[in-house]
Order: structure tokens, then C-alpha cells, then sequence
């Protein structure tokens, strides 16, 4: 989508600090993380929200999983635990309709968030 946030870094048109990349999958930090470490992980192809990627049932979605996974392991944070979080919708606290997962680590994280 010409006018999608997320789309204009993956296609690298606005200037993010990448931190892991997959054929499928772009990781890359928060710019305004609310834990030491906050990544965000998204699919190359546009899908609005969790349920799209859901639906889009092609093993994007275990790719997008798989790469938060390995952002954790890169990040050092899988030792003392970290969370992974898809919000879908307005409602959820979603603001860019670009599925998104945030791997978040780093410090201990409450339950629940907020």
C-alpha cells in the first residue's frame, strides 16, 4: 500500500534501524520502545491486522513467529523471558494497520499491560 507506514520502510523508502530480515519477514526497533528491547516484526506483503495475516494462510505467520523468536535470541532476551504482541484493531491499541508483532524484553513486564 503506497500510503502504509510500514510499507514504505520495508520497500526501504523511510529509514529504519533493521535489525533482522527474513525473504518474508522485516525486523526492526520501536521508535518509541516501551521496554529496553521493542522490535517490531512484520510481513513484507501487506495485511491489515492479526486476523488478515491469519487469513492469509501461506506459513506467513509462522514465518512472522519464527523471526520474532530469533530477534529475542539476537536480542538477549530470551533467558529471562519476553513477550510477543499482536493488537488488532483501533480498540486493542493498534495505530499503524500493518500487522506487527513487538517483541518486548529486557525488564520485568507486568500483567497486565498497560
Amino acid at each position: 500500500m503506497s500510503d502504509c507506514l510500514f510499507c514504505k520502510i520495508v520497500a526501504k523508502e523511510i529509514p529504519a534501524e533493521i535489525v533482522y530480515e527474513t525473504g518474508r519477514a522485516l525486523a526492526f526497533r520501536d521508535v518509541n520502545p516501551q521496554a529496553p528491547t521493542h522490535v517490531l516484526v512484520v510481513p513484507k506483503a501487506h495485511h491489515a491486522d492479526a486476523a488478515a495475516l491469519a487469513r492469509a494462510d501461506d506459513g506467513l505467520a509462522d514465518e512472522v513467529l519464527k523471526a520474532a523468536h530469533e530477534v529475542a535470541v539476537r536480542e538477549g532476551v530470551t533467558e529471562g523471558g519476553y513477550r510477543i504482541v499482536f493488537n488488532t484493531g483501533a480498540g486493542a491499541g493498534q495505530t499503524v494497520f500493518h500487522v506487527h508483532a513487538h517483541v518486548l524484553g529486557g525488564r520485568a513486564l507486568t500483567w497486565p499491560p498497560g
